[in-house]
């Protein structure tokens, strides 16, 4: 079978627009929207198409209860915040959102609920039309927008929520900043959500969008730096290159004195398209004078030419793979009006950090502790702990701020060290840090997953509720221990970076997954599908839920036979190889059988 051809169509005349741009013309983004009618419409439990996309900048997604069959749609919304760097959420701030899952976000089961993302916000689910714009104008009079939580522009600004504290560089500063300059335009959101004005922050200067919007969403991060031991660690724990613009900071001589600037990444993918997850190129070095102009550019470039005909292909890692990072730079000097510096291909970013446990802030001497939390989820229940009480009442008891990782973690801030051990000891009294009674393994705490099904459209299956079952199965098998990760999403967008795990699980129908491998712990490798090195065949593009377990404890059992010293799985596979990885899961009795009927890789870009 032929392969697809890769042909995007860059610069896209108006005559090719695809509806999703026609219709933000029309609308001109949310200027011209009828969602102030809409919202408040008690006559339907939905909103129609047009209405449905273009709510997707105000942060709302339309969905429907899927543990309901049947022709009808019980409709809910999900609504996303902005809260660049993982925030620093005060107390009061904390008790809004709380109080407001409590009144709107109960599940088909009746338990409030709350969910931590890896964009380092809050998504609030299972809300009827009524709640809608109660959620919104809540959030923004406790200081929250949710403009920009969804849609066709810059998403959540990502950077270490820890990194506020550093003295060598202020990321999550910078995401503020960076979040604030490429808001969309504020007047029309007000007017929707009835919101007063007096409750928003307004950029000086802001990014320009034009009537359309962007083509596509566009992500942005951060890495950071750490103090360790008279020396500065670069800290990747927003996987950086994951992002469609990635900033990295330049250390010289123990200070930073530039940043180097990537474009070009994104972890989503489209079946029955050639279409890929990739890695960011580092684009230019720059000073931080220049830094936020030239973000302003790299943006830009992809504005004027991403492909607004075809929605697969409108993400700017397509116009990287397509012209070339050369070329890219290109066009963002131009816009400039000078030359950018070439980068650095070899800066260390740094490895994913993770920032469970206690850390001392370099700024004050207080200490910092980072919670994990399964999967993001806030609930009370007895499995994982009374999770949503425990942050509620450990906000109300101790002078804490509170940040969300790019795990899904907490991080509670600004603890006297003479507290420490009652910290820890509140917590416990809510049960956090078990799962059914036993402390948390070292391969649980560093996988995660998406939503996936119940409450997303978009996915095929489970993933929330899938990898705590698989993962009780694997430390059943004796894993526990493996400081690996293992990353799960509902479908091939990949929302939780699943290919840059140890071993990302990536939903290819229901109750079936594809393997992504090659990817390592610390996020430093983009993972892949496991074709045959002539290109022609791929192998575990769906495997049965009841099975993955199998092939998981297959490869971990390889791997600890026959690793190198200080090799981990990732650096294992790249070194064995696709094809030893398919001979031997084709001779190992437990898998033979998934390995029998590969598919044809007809929709991978070449």
């Amino acid at each position: 079978m032929p392969k697809k051809p890769f042909i995007p169509n860059f610069r896209t005349s108006p005559e090719d627009y695809c509806k999703e741009e026609v219709n933000k013309l029309n609308h001109a983004g949310l200027e011209k929207s009828a969602l102030y009618d809409d919202f408040r419409d008690s006559t339907t439990a939905d909103i129609v198409w047009e209405s449905e996309q273009l709510a997707k900048s105000a942060g709302i997604y339309l969905e429907f209860d899927r543990t309901i069959k049947g022709a009808e749609k019980h409709w809910y919304y999900m609504i996303r915040m902005a809260n660049p760097g993982g925030g620093a959420i005060t107390r009061d701030q904390w008790r809004v959102i709380d109080e407001l899952a409590e009144r709107h976000c109960q599940n088909p089961y009746g338990l409030p609920t709350l969910r931590l993302t890896n964009r380092q916000t809050v998504q609030f689910h299972w809300i009827k039309k009524d709640g809608v714009v109660a959620i919104v104008k809540g959030l923004a009079e406790a200081g929250f927008n949710t403009l920009n939580g969804c849609g066709d522009n810059t998403r959540n600004v990502m950077a270490c929520p820890l990194s506020r504290f550093s003295p060598a560089f202020n990321a999550y500063e910078w995401s503020q900043k960076a979040g604030l300059y490429f808001q969309l335009p504020l007047e029309p959101f007000l007017k929707i959500f009835a919101i007063d004005p007096q409750h928003v922050r307004r950029p000086e200067q802001s990014f320009t969008y034009g009537p359309n919007l962007l083509n596509r969403k566009f992500k942005i991060a951060f890495t950071c730096l750490h103090h360790a031991e008279g020396r500065l660690i670069p800290d990747n724990c927003v996987e950086m290159r994951t992002h469609d613009m990635g900033v990295a900071p330049v250390v010289e001589n123990n200070a930073v004195t530039a940043y180097q600037i990537y474009v070009g990444g994104g972890q989503g993918e489209r079946n029955g398209k050639p279409s890929s997850a990739m890695f960011s190129e580092p684009l230019a070095i720059v000073s931080e004078e220049q830094l936020l102009a030239t973000m302003d550019a790299v943006v830009k470039v992809h504005q004027s030419w991403g492909d607004r005909q075809n929605r697969f292909w409108a993400r700017v890692k397509y116009v990287i793979r397509k012209q070339g990072v050369d070329w890219y730079r290109d066009q963002v000097s131009a816009v400039l009006g000078r030359p950018l510096e070439k980068p650095n291909p070899e800066l260390d970013y740094g490895d994913r950090m993770l920032h469970h446990g206690w850390y001392e802030q370099p700024s004050d001497g207080l200490f910092s502790f980072g919670a994990y939390i399964e999967n993001g989820r806030l609930r009370d229940d007895s499995t994982n702990g009374r999770l949503k009480s425990m942050v509620r009442e450990t906000m109300e008891k101790f002078p804490v701020e509170l940040s969300i990782t790019p795990n899904q973690d907490l991080i509670f801030s600004h603890i006297p060290a003479d507290q420490k051990q009652e910290f820890e000891d509140h917590l416990a009294g809510y049960g956090y840090g078990q799962r059914n009674g036993q402390s948390y393994s070292a391969l649980r705490l560093r996988s995660g997953a998406c939503v996936g099904r119940d409450t997303c459209r978009l996915t095929y299956t489970d993933s929330e509720k899938f990898e705590p079952e698989l993962l009780d199965e694997l430390e059943k098998r004796g894993w526990g221990d493996m400081t690996e990760s293992i990353g799960i999403t509902g479908c091939e967008r990949q929302c939780f970076r699943p290919a840059t795990k140890s071993i990302g699980l990536v939903g290819s129908g229901l109750n079936r997954y594809q393997f992504k491998l090659f990817g390592d712990e610390a996020g430093r490798h983009q993972g892949q599908p496991l074709i045959s090195a002539d290109g022609e065949n791929l192998y575990l593009r769906s495997v049965d839920r009841e099975r993955v377990a199998d092939v998981i404890d297959f490869l971990f059992t390889w791997f600890t036979k026959e690793k190198q010293p200080g090799e981990d799985l990732g650096a294992f596979h790249r070194r064995v190889g696709a094809d030893a990885i398919i001979s031997r899961l084709q001779n190992n009795p437990a898998t033979a059988e998934l390995m029998e009927k590969p598919f044809t890789t007809d929709c991978v870009i070449d």
